[in-house]
């Protein structure tokens, strides 16, 4: 491999190195998750534009939806830290929360805008294996079955 390519590959990997510690994991998850928000907008409205369906109304019922998503990922977040302060301060509770909501958002919606991307890319004269969208949708189908047992809270 030449120098110049293993040296992009290094500032790239200390570029998310630097982010991960600044922002953690976590951050990093909501970082992917806009990028993926913003692609799957564009990559939607270039397989529109390309069929000749674009319009603005769905455009703009897209941008609703994103909107929403943030909401839910707000509402994720604040869950997650004040479920974490009250069983931090209230052990009479006998709650030990895991702090998976986040997480666990962030995960379904980052698959989801991939495969949303995935279909957008397939309008666009792409041809995937078919094993990808597989793939996508049980990474999916674990996220779900996983926020499903966290939510079966387990006393001390």
């Amino acid at each position: 491999m030449n120098e110049s390519v293993l040296a992009a590959k290094a500032a790239i990997t200390a570029f998310f190195a630097a982010v991960g510690m600044l922002i953690g994991w976590k951050g990093i998850m909501i970082l992917a998750w806009v990028v993926l928000m913003a692609l799957d907008y564009l990559t939607g409205t270039w397989a529109a534009m390309m069929a000749g369906e674009w319009c603005s109304k769905k455009a703009r019922e897209g941008a609703w939806h994103k909107l929403g998503a943030i909401v839910v990922i707000v509402v994720s977040i604040i869950a997650d830290g004040i479920m974490l302060v009250i069983c931090g301060n209230l052990p009479m509770l006998h709650i030990a929360w895991p702090g998976v909501i986040l997480p666990l958002m962030l995960a379904w919606y980052i698959l989801t805008e991939l495969g949303s991307i995935l279909e957008n890319a397939i309008k666009m004269g792409a041809n995937p294996p078919a094993w990808l969208s597989g793939v996508l949708a049980a990474g999916l189908k674990a996220v779900e079955n996983a926020g499903d047992n966290a939510l079966d809270l387990k006393n001390e």
